[in-house]
């Protein structure tokens, strides 16, 4: 079974490059008959707030992005130090006693001579003397993994073959001297534990990557399946740290619609249409990571609210009726739905229905809106108010067109544009209409 995993840390709120990784490794799951598992990475005890572990849940929850099966790591310690001990055992980690400052001036002579600034591995030539004196001094070390040289390859799903020298890179840090984890052993440990069969995460791991798969063939564990996604750029096309503080939140507040922010990070980056669908059913039928490309992924607020008001149009009054104005029913959710970009829209436009409004007339249309008001006392008001009004008075004026409607429009509602008035007269109704053409 496809098992895929979202592992946000909680040390702040979901921004829409990681609500894009969850909605990814979430469809794919879907997409398999699979199952999608939240991972909270909370290693991080001084950066790891409870109250963000809450909100992203809750994020996750309004995205409608249900996980089958929640982890936490700051619970699985004790599974970490057992496979390190392993590891430590079969010489697969080691400790180093440099400092920050001793490592950061190797890197630089290296550089100087021309050379990678990667780790010089002179920790291993220690002897239990040397280690003896270091502790002797109080000097606790790091814990690094040590690589098998030589070539590190494999087939991801998004970017194809991809093969990465061991030689080239430095036996990553998996365990800081006071004895806390950094990223790479602890998840390793935990997609083998939980059984994850597919990782997607964004392309910025893919180095990481390379690392990883070395530790899971030192414990023995099957590989998972990679997807390394592009990396989302601004609207201009650039990495914006705009697109750090898009959070959940922040669309919450414009009115965005979860719905929408599925259909377009669905979508972006791969070779399909974006398509403003409230239901997610189709988007995780067609799902493919074959149709993703390696170029930037263009991630752009306009479209988004382009995609969210194509989305409000196609909602149903019960799926809104809680969030609109009192006393908006279904009528008048219909009438004033098309012309909304958010549901927050509706209350402006429910103000225009029930009032009051500033009427506009041109002094041209004095006589007009007199004879308006005339035929709106003596019309049925039962049946069809608008037409019923207009065609009356293009038969006694001649009017017709922009001329006819136009004015009427300004009279009822204030506005030079807006809902079909066929469908926002009877919401306003005969005796609002008629103060309204009394006072223009």
């Amino acid at each position: 079974m496809t098992v895929t995993r979202f592992a946000p840390s909680p040390t702040g709120n979901l921004h829409v490059g990681n609500i894009r990784t969850a909605i990814l490794s979430w469809m794919y799951a879907r997409a398999t008959g699979g199952r999608f598992v939240l991972r909270i990475d909370d290693t991080d005890r001084e950066r790891s707030e409870e109250r963000f572990v809450t909100s992203i849940r809750a994020d996750l929850a309004w995205l409608g992005l249900t996980p089958d099966a929640e982890a936490r790591q700051s619970e699985r310690f004790g599974l970490y130090e057992a496979q390190f001990e392993k590891l430590r055992a079969a010489g697969r980690v080691y400790p180093a006693y440099e400092t920050a400052q001793e490592l950061d001036l190797k890197r630089k002579v290296q550089l100087g001579r021309g050379l990678p600034p990667i780790y010089d591995r002179a920790a291993l030539a220690l002897g239990d003397a040397d280690r003896t004196k270091f502790e002797a001094e109080g000097v606790r070390p790091h814990w690094r993994f040590k690589l098998d040289l030589g070539a590190i390859e494999w087939d991801d799903l998004i970017r194809g073959h991809q093969r990465f020298d061991a030689a080239a890179m430095s036996d990553p840090v998996i365990r800081r001297a006071d004895g806390s984890w950094l990223y790479m052993l602890p998840s390793a440990i935990d997609d083998i534990d939980l059984g994850i069969s597919h990782v997607v995460r964004g392309e910025d791991h893919v180095s990481n990557n390379a690392l990883q798969i070395q530790m899971f063939e030192a414990m023995d564990a099957a590989v998972p399946t990679f997807a390394h996604a592009a990396l989302l750029t601004g609207a201009e096309g650039k990495l914006s740290k705009r697109l750090g503080s898009l959070s959940a939140e922040h669309f919450r507040a414009e009115g965005i619609e979860p719905q929408a922010i599925v259909a377009l990070l669905a979508r972006i980056g791969t070779s399909d249409p974006v398509e403003p669908v409230a239901d997610p059913a189709p988007l995780i039928a067609a799902f493919d990571f074959a149709r993703f490309g390696r170029a930037p992924a263009r991630f752009d607020e306009a479209e988004l609210a382009q995609v969210n008001a194509r989305i409000v149009h196609q909602l149903d009054y019960d799926s809104v009726a809680g969030r609109l104005p009192a006393g908006m029913d279904r009528a008048g959710w219909e009438a004033i739905r098309p012309n909304l970009s958010t549901i927050a829209d509706a209350a402006d436009w429910w103000h225009v229905v029930e009032g009051p409004v500033t009427a506009t007339s041109d002094p041209d249309d004095h006589d007009f809106l007199a004879a308006a008001h005339r035929v709106a006392g003596e019309i049925d008001w039962a049946g069809d108010p608008w037409h019923a009004l207009t065609a009356a008075l293009k038969d006694e004026t001649g009017r017709k067109g922009k001329p006819l409607f136009l004015p009427l429009r300004r009279a009822l509602t204030g506005r030079d544009h807006g809902p079909d008035m066929a469908a926002l007269l009877p919401l306003i109704g005969r005796n609002r209409a008629l103060e309204r053409l009394a006072a223009a």
